[in-house]
């Protein structure tokens, strides 16, 4: 049972509401954050009208604010707008959705103030307004919100997205603006892609890849950023609609012999019934000659195959790609679509042929993710001599994972990071090296046979007389 003093509500109601009153005016003293949640919950206890009159004046205060919104002020300011976004779905749109949807587009139009004040965090803040987008579309659809009015205003706020807040607005808006609304949608970016344009100067060009010949740009892919944000909102409405041809009207022929443009297309033609389609787009690909072909790609293909019924074929694929990448997802669609027992019989060979390749780590990481642990500590145990402690993150989830059953690995793996760190004198590192040494001293009583590892005060005995000089470490172990 809690303890009386255990903070929890049932403790706290003991104490009575006068008593709680109290409380929470002297805690709220010299706290604006906390006297406005105060007001909030106030103003919500009177009337829903009321609640959006106080979220009006705070939404406007903070589109008021030029405060520069440093990394230390990003999550009073996070927490801010969470408190506004949840009051206006959860307390004035379920009174009154039309007042709510108003409240919610007028917390949308704060985004461009606040990432034009923040210089950190501004992910952390880019969640708030991308959630609101979602809570636009639910209540748009409550409040019955004309179609082609909700069109013109989601047309408004997607010319001007200049931080990426309404990205994912189209699709969340679906629902509301029904087929007409999504008509009339098009229509409007159609017409903007028709107006003038200039072409951006030399210094505003983005380079987004490179090619034989050079840099390739974003305009020359794309066009300017308007011709993208029409592509883009043109290929969500496409989608919306189901207009598997419309989508893809919307994508540069370069760009359909990229692996992962060709997988997204492809998709949508095999969930259409057109295989033959899906297979041809991604077949046409320039994988210029290279093994390093992304693994959606490659789904989207043995996908395409099984639904053309070549199922046998897609079963080489996958084995195939599995040995070039070690990629563990290859391997389960490659033992799932295996008889009973077969796929032990498979797994045991993947394993084995794991085990062999040139690049120990890359075998190590396909262990831990499978996971295999028994096989990854013989692995580390057979090939100690390859292993890089400078790999530093493979190396700890390395550890962190073979230390209960298999201590003798996660030794050797502890000491690898140990060597790196003091063969090549990383002073900054000498703690951690010192917390692997005492982990090291920690695993030794439960290792039966050190083998050719070696004891651990043999190791130590070794360190010092290769590492003894180094007082800077030696200073940090127990």
């Amino acid at each position: 049972m809690a303890a009386k003093t255990t903070l929890n509500a049932k403790n706290l109601e003991a104490l009575g509401t006068q008593r709680l009153a109290e409380l929470l005016i002297e805690i709220s003293t010299g706290s604006a954050a906390h006297k406005q949640r105060l007001r909030m919950e106030l103003a919500g206890n009177d009337s829903s009208a009321e609640m959006a009159r106080e979220v009006r004046k705070r939404l406007a205060s903070i589109a008021r604010a030029r405060t520069l919104i440093n990394w230390r002020k990003v999550k009073k300011i996070k927490a801010d707008l969470e408190t506004q976004r949840k009051a206006i779905g959860d307390i004035v749109a379920a009174d009154d959705p039309k007042e709510g949807f108003e409240l919610i587009w007028q917390f949308l139009t704060l985004a461009d103030s606040i990432f034009e004040r923040s210089n950190n965090g501004s992910d952390l803040l880019m969640e708030s307004f991308h959630q609101a987008c979602t809570d636009a579309g639910a209540i748009a659809k409550a409040a019955g919100i004309d179609a082609d009015i909700l069109a013109d205003k989601i047309f408004a706020a997607v010319q001007n997205n200049a931080y990426g807040q309404y990205d994912g607005l189209i699709p969340e808006m679906v629902a509301a603006l029904g087929n007409d609304g999504l008509e009339h949608l098009k229509a409007l970016f159609v017409q903007w892609s028709k107006e003038p344009r200039v072409k951006p100067a030399a210094g505003d060009r983005r380079v987004i890849g490179w090619g034989s010949n050079g840099a390739v740009y974003e305009d020359e892919v794309y066009g300017d950023r308007r011709e993208l944000t029409v592509r883009i909102a043109l290929q969500e409405i496409a989608d919306a609609q189901g207009d598997v041809d419309a989508y893809i009207a919307q994508q540069p022929a370069k760009t359909c012999r990229f692996p992962l443009v060709a997988a997204d297309i492809a998709g949508r033609l095999l969930f259409s019934g057109r295989a033959h389609e899906a297979l041809r787009t991604l077949d046409e690909v320039d994988t210029g000659g290279g093994t390093d072909i992304p693994v959606e790609w490659q789904i989207a293909r043995v996908e395409t195959l099984e639904a053309l019924g070549r199922a046998d074929e897609a079963q080489a694929d996958r084995w195939r790609w599995f040995e070039q990448s070690l990629n563990g997802l290859h391997l389960r669609a490659f033992l799932k679509r295996l008889p009973d027992f077969d796929d032990i019989e498979a797994e045991e060979k993947a394993f084995a042929y794991a085990r062999t390749i040139p690049d120990v780590h890359r075998a190590l990481a396909f262990f831990l993710g499978w996971p295999a642990l028994a096989e990854a500590a013989k692995l580390v145990v057979e090939r100690k001599a390859e292993l890089d402690g400078d790999v530093y993150e493979l190396m700890t989830a390395a550890a962190e994972a073979l230390a209960e059953k298999h201590p003798l690995a996660a030794t050797i793996v502890l000491r690898s990071m140990i060597d790196s760190t003091l063969d090549s004198g990383r002073s900054s590192r000498y703690k951690h090296a010192a917390r692997h040494l005492a982990e090291c001293a920690s695993l030794a009583p439960y290792i039966v046979d050190f083998s050719s590892a070696g004891s651990h005060d043999g190791y130590v005995a070794e360190l010092k007389r290769r590492h003894g000089k180094k007082h800077g470490f030696w200073g940090l172990v127990p």
